[in-house]
């Protein structure tokens, strides 16, 4: 039983359906595998939002992503949980493993729905925001909650020029910081996270893996 509690203790029911009135940011992704880049949007998200809490949600699989190189839930879980380890604020779930889709918009609408009292905000790289136009309802997802996004090399001006376009507001990192705070903000909103931006990358890290097991090896890897 203990082995089983161990497994299944991202399946944290006490988050949900509860009366907290936390300020909570959500970084969603396969973390496949989790990153320092990872720790650097949570890092920066909660030192310039002043958010209470930063929740990574392991998805079981990203419906825009292929599964072919995807490792299993549990060791993603498992990379993400080490890597938030030191970080009090930080708390790893895999709330997608129970519900019917891995679609962000139902996840979140879900999330708003068991935690009335939480305000939440998405948080994403910069690289993302130019495919969020791809994503499930994407037009209501962004009215569902703020989003705060986080600075990466080589995507500020797409980031930027994707920003303009799909919200109607743009808050400084300080307002919307003000405005989570007294529970102001209207929607859709974002903001923009400028400043050091971090390098790593899941997709670099699993081609230097496999660089590193043909090389030791001399067996090609798939």
């Amino acid at each position: 039983m203990a082995s089983r509690a161990i497994k299944y203790r991202h399946q944290t029911a006490s988050f949900f359906h509860s009366r907290t009135r936390l300020k909570i940011g959500l970084i969603g992704g396969s973390f496949n595998p989790a990153h320092a880049g990872h720790l650097h949007v949570a890092i920066e998200a909660h030192r310039q939002l002043g958010l209470d809490q930063i929740w990574l949600l392991v998805s079981p699989q990203n419906p825009l992503k292929t599964s072919a190189d995807m490792a299993p839930l549990d060791q993603r879980l498992a990379g993400a949980q080490v890597i938030a380890a030191p970080y009090p604020f930080l708390r790893v779930l895999a709330v997608e493993e129970n519900l019917p889709n891995n679609y962000t918009y139902n996840t979140l609408n879900f999330m708003k729905k068991t935690m009335p009292l939480a305000c939440l905000v998405w948080i994403m790289g910069a690289d993302n925001l130019g495919q969020l136009a791809k994503w499930h309802r994407h037009q209501e997802l962004i009215n569902l909650l703020p989003i705060a996004v986080i600075d990466r090399p080589s995507y500020s001006l797409q980031a930027i020029a994707a920003g303009k376009r799909l919200f109607r507001r743009r808050y400084k990192p300080a307002n919307l910081k003000t405005a989570l705070a007294g529970r102001t903000g209207k929607l859709p909103a974002w903001c923009f996270i400028a400043g050091r931006k971090h390098t790593a990358s899941a997709t670099a890290i699993r081609k230097r893996e496999n660089y590193n097991t043909e090389h030791n090896t001399g067996i090609k890897t798939t």
